[in-house]
């Protein structure tokens, strides 16, 4: 064996043994219930708490929120965005942003700001390029959960908003804690099939840790589940996988359509190529509007 085959099967060994440790260390982190994403800001939790509390008053959400300057600017920027700004009128009180924004709206503005905070924190330097990736492709999914909400179902467009932007919060949370094992990065299939296997389970424990509705966690959870149960009504999650493989196969409109009839989402979401056609025809500004205002 020459000295170049032997250095590779010899990272090969070792990305083998950093990938066991890996899965070792989050298989406990579930059982333990410590999944806590590093860097993610006190206050974007804290107000996924307070929003959560069926009796919490506005003057407590204006308190929570205003608590954080930045948080505070980001969400009157936000509010007074193309996608919230009906009727042109600029606002700069936050409870009246609170009140043009609505509470899921207002969870889906603390996810945002929490995620450009992250991005800057030093431990995860060199990993901004997946970051950004990684976020960039859940702000296009939430703005195409938002759209197939509104036209093809009866189901909150902004809930779906708010699922479609965390539906990759596990993801989020194994690249975050794989920069701890950089051999990971070296087997780009290890790595990949770890995001497959866990990132739906250490993304349920997070959201629940956050106090998120039910409804938002399964949607998040099961998005992924190709063996999901389809029967009876149309519900969130459905949305959240529609939007998924819409934004996977977005410049393939055959391929799009093919895939959305092996879903049942032509059934029933009504996702059929006519549709598409429409949400990419019709649709296209608000969708442009949603993703500059959610960054």
């Amino acid at each position: 064996m020459t000295a170049e085959k032997a250095a590779r099967a010899q990272t090969a060994t070792d990305a083998n043994s950093e990938a066991f440790e890996f899965v070792r260390e989050l298989a406990n982190e579930l059982s333990e219930g410590k999944v806590e994403l590093p860097s993610f800001p006190d206050i974007a939790i804290r107000v996924q708490r307070v929003l959560a509390d069926d009796n919490v008053t506005p003057d407590r959400v204006v308190r929570v929120l205003g608590s954080e300057p930045a948080l505070a600017a980001n969400i009157l920027t936000m509010a007074n965005s193309a996608a919230m700004t009906l009727n042109g009128r600029q606002i700069t009180d936050l409870r009246m942003a609170i009140s043009r924004m609505g509470f899921d709206m207002l969870r889906s503005a603390a996810i945002t700001f929490a995620m450009a905070q992250m991005r800057k924190a030093e431990q995860f330097r060199g990993l901004e390029k997946q970051m950004n990736q990684l976020w960039q492709r859940s702000v296009f999914v939430a703005a195409m959960s938002f759209v197939i909400a509104k036209r093809h179902t009866k189901i909150s467009p902004d809930t779906a908003l708010l699922s479609g932007l965390l539906h990759g919060i596990g993801k989020l949370y194994i690249l975050t804690r794989a920069s701890k094992h950089p051999l990971l990065f070296a087997d780009v299939a290890a790595y990949n099939q770890i995001l497959q296997d866990w990132h739906a389970s250490i993304a349920k424990a997070l959201l629940e840790n956050w106090g998120m509705a039910d409804e938002i966690v399964e949607a998040v959870h099961g998005c992924d589940d190709p063996e999901r149960d389809l029967r009876g009504p149309v519900l969130l999650v459905d949305v959240i996988a529609a939007a998924h493989i819409f934004v996977s196969f977005k410049d393939d409109a055959a391929l799009l359509e093919v895939r959305l009839q092996e879903a049942k989402m032509h059934t029933r979401l009504g996702l059929d190529a006519l549709a598409c056609v429409a949400i990419n025809e019709d649709s296209a500004e608000e969708i442009a509007a949603l993703k500059a205002a959610l960054g």
